[in-house]
């Protein structure tokens, strides 16, 4: 029998291997090839893994070629790597990555609008701004229109209506226009001058060992491999600067660059930034943009026309044509760590996908990971510091404020000391952020009568009033209710308490005791939407507000120059967790929230409410003294043996039966039998034993560094009972969360 061309097709499914199909006669196949295969009764897609000669007689064929890019060799190692590592069926990685066309999908065509010399029917003041606006025949888009003449959308549609103005089509906007590197220099402290320097030194030497050659080979080096570095800086030294230099090296090298932040929603000041360096914007890759120009700019990336993406971890997957530069900003935030699904970090996944791309990869942050400066101490990666802030400006001074000793009056969350600071910047003409890590209104609500508190019905946490919506609200699986009026346990009337702050019972307090200020709660329920959350930031930057109320979210990069003074109003929450990451993330999150003050012209305080200032976070935080926690923090981690001094894994057994849930967990422990070097605690309830109606427990994996975790864990799931009904088991190599 004649040998024939076999496809093995890995489809994006939760299946751990490729199916063979026969190649039709005609057909012409590529590895990476996007193909339509029969699976079952359906017709499905998949990616073309392999291709070789076989007997294929009795295979289904091949059904038709995709026109979608195709995955090249790099990017399939890299899901190859993530399925591997992760323990995730490689089809479930690839799904990361396959993104197709999607049928009768059109973009939203861009209609301007253009002044006709025809006078309106009715003039008024504002319809007479949008004229002198629209005088010179030149053709606007109408909300760049309205937002000239300080005017409503409504009044150009009107003004359509009347004659005055005619619709235009205009063409697709670009996907994304090309960087000039040389736009707007930015004038470079000395210290950023040779931190630049060295960031494009290395993407400049990688470019040019992408196009290979014995001088390219000469210039690499021995070892030829793009570096990875940590760009440490204190808040306010400028790092995002001295990375662009870096993104315009690789623009001059022809070369793509990959921003990966944390907070892809919330980055209008990175976007003008950008704009100001370079003359346009990235192109942005995030959930939130449409599907026609996802599939627009799936296919620019593809093809090498789009130069620089700023996106969302998601953004590791698209299909660079030529990757010469990866930038992970703020490298150490939670964010990074996807939770469901395939669980990687973006983080270490951009040092993997550096690795293959043989390109540098450039971690910035003011607080960097445990696990980044071990990686630096061990010569794996590289270190450029910035140890002062840009113009020589001082790092802002904190103080704690001991609420043993000056606690707020009863009922109230300010203490006295913070309040006299309130009121002196202000009478300075200056801003406060106060921060509270905390969402809604209040955490818990509770019946004075009975003592019935109000919890998720599929969550086992309690519901948080949210006073804005009048709502009760689980953060966890997203279950909303109406706040009710009588207790649903006892029915009294009027008995239902708020019990502990959230900001906007932090801002309700700051009304009282400053009604003649604006102040606005910047959160992640902030209504409106992104958008109208981006805007409201640039008001604050702007100076519009005078008090802002926050969580993390105001944390992360802002940077708003009139700020002067922020006050911590609960430094401690986040210390009492079981996480053995707790005092890293809470000294990050600290050190980052008071940096945003004084980053102006003027100098910056914090003041910080703790019931625990002798705590080694808070110890550090007030003498400044980073090195000093970050070496008791390691050294505690070292004789623990935790990351990234041993390894972790957690499996996560859910059900929706309690009894079915714990008994295959406890039927999973009992296969571990860990080797040496091994050790396998639980199963336990998990901290957070019921979410989205699944019960869930825990069975830890703990391993010294050298182990290989990914074998150990094959071997013990291979051996262990199949689930049955509903169970899942869920695993996350490397956990960040531990509830």
């Amino acid at each position: 029998m004649a040998p024939h061309q076999i496809a093995d097709v890995l489809m994006p499914l939760a299946l751990d291997t490729a199916y063979s199909y026969a190649v039709p006669p005609g057909l012409s196949l590529r590895d990476g090839d996007v193909v339509q295969v029969p699976l079952g009764t359906r017709e499905t897609i998949g990616v073309v893994w392999s291709l070789r000669e076989g007997a294929g007689s009795n295979l289904k064929p091949v059904t038709g070629l995709i026109d979608a890019p195709r995955l090249e060799p790099k990017l399939r190692r890299l899901i190859d790597w993530i399925a591997w590592y992760t323990l995730a069926p490689k089809g479930a990685a690839l799904a990361l990555a396959l993104r197709l066309p999607e049928a009768g999908r059109a973009e939203t065509p861009r209609i301007g609008v253009r002044a006709t010399g025809q006078a309106p029917r009715r003039l008024t003041p504002a319809r007479a701004r949008v004229m002198q606006a629209a005088q010179g025949g030149l053709v606007h888009l109408k909300r760049e229109l309205a937002q000239a003449a300080s005017v409503g959308v409504g009044v150009i549609d009107s003004l359509v209506d009347d004659g005055v103005l005619e619709t235009v089509a205009l063409a697709p906007e670009p996907v994304a226009l090309r960087p000039d590197p040389d736009h707007g220099r930015a004038s470079l402290s000395p210290d950023q001058r040779r931190a630049a320097t060295v960031l494009a030194a290395a993407v400049a030497t990688t470019a040019l060992t992408q196009v290979g050659g014995a001088a390219a080979g000469a210039i690499a080096g021995a070892a030829g491999k793009a570096p990875v570095i940590l760009l440490e800086g204190v808040t306010g030294s400028g790092k995002t600067e001295v990375y662009f230099e870096a993104v315009a090296a690789a623009v001059r090298q022809d070369v793509q660059s990959l921003i990966l932040m944390p907070e892809i929603a919330l980055t209008a000041q990175f976007l003008d930034r950008f704009a100001a360096r370079f003359g346009v914007r990235p192109a942005l890759w995030h959930s939130g943009i449409g599907a026609r120009r996802r599939e627009r700019l799936h296919a620019g990336i593809a093809a090498g026309e789009v130069k620089v993406v700023a996106g969302a971890r998601s953004a590791l997957f698209l299909p660079f044509a030529r990757l010469g530069l990866v930038v992970v900003d703020e490298e150490h935030e939670a964010a990074y760590k996807q939770e469901d699904g395939v669980c990687y970090h973006a983080r270490d996944l951009a040092v993997v996908r550096g690795r293959l791309e043989d390109a540098p990869v450039i971690l910035a942050s003011a607080t960097p990971s445990i696990e980044t400066r071990v990686n630096v101490a061990r010569g794996r990666y590289k270190r450029v510091p910035l140890p002062e802030r840009f113009g020589g400006r001082a790092l802002p001074q904190i103080r704690a404020i001991d609420l043993k000793k000056d606690a707020a009056p009863r009922g109230r969350w300010l203490s006295e000391t913070l309040r006299r600071a309130i009121t002196d910047t202000l009478a300075a003409k200056e801003q406060v952020l106060l921060f509270l890590n905390r969402r809604g209104y209040a955490p818990l609500t509770l019946c004075r009568a009975c003592g019935h508190r109000y919890e998720c019905p599929n969550c086992s946490a309690w519901l948080v009033e949210h006073r804005f919506r009048r709502a009760l609200v689980c953060h966890h699986c997203g279950h909303t209710e109406r706040r009710p009026e009588v207790c649903a346990a006892c029915g009294s009337l009027d008995s239902l308490a708020p019990c502990g702050p959230g900001v906007e019972r932090v801002a309700e307090e700051v009304a009282e005791l400053f009604p003649d200020r604006r102040a606005i709660v910047l959160s992640s329920d902030f209504p409106g939407g992104t958008e109208r959350l981006r805007q409201e930031l640039k008001g604050v930057a702007e100076g519009e507000f005078d008090i802002v109320v926050g969580t993390q979210l105001v944390a992360k990069g802002h940077n708003f120059p009139q700020l002067t003074l922020v006050g911590v109003l609960d430094a401690d929450i986040g210390l009492t967790s079981g996480d053995p990451r707790a005092a890293e993330r809470t000294f990050q999150l600290l050190q980052q929230v008071t940096g945003r003050a004084g980053r102006g012209a003027k100098p910056g305080r914090a003041l910080v409410q703790t019931y625990q200032p002798d705590h080694p976070v808070m110890a550090a935080l007030l003498s400044g003294d980073a090195e000093r926690f970050y070496a008791e923090e390691t050294r505690a981690r070292e004789m623990a043996g935790l990351p990234p001094f041993g390894r972790l894994a957690a499996l996560i057994v859910s059900a929706t039966d309690r009894h079915a849930a714990e008994a295959h967990a406890r039927a999973v422990a009992l296969e571990a039998r860990p080797p040496e070097g091994v050790m396998v605690l639980g199963p336990a309830e998990a901290p957070l034993a019921l979410i989205r109606g699944r019960y869930r427990f825990r069975i830890l994996v703990k391993t010294e560094r050298e182990v290989d975790l990914q074998a150990y864990l094959r071997t013990w799931l291979a051996q262990a009972p199949k689930t049955r009904g509903n169970v899942k088991v869920a695993i996350d190599v490397d956990p960040q969360s531990f509830l």
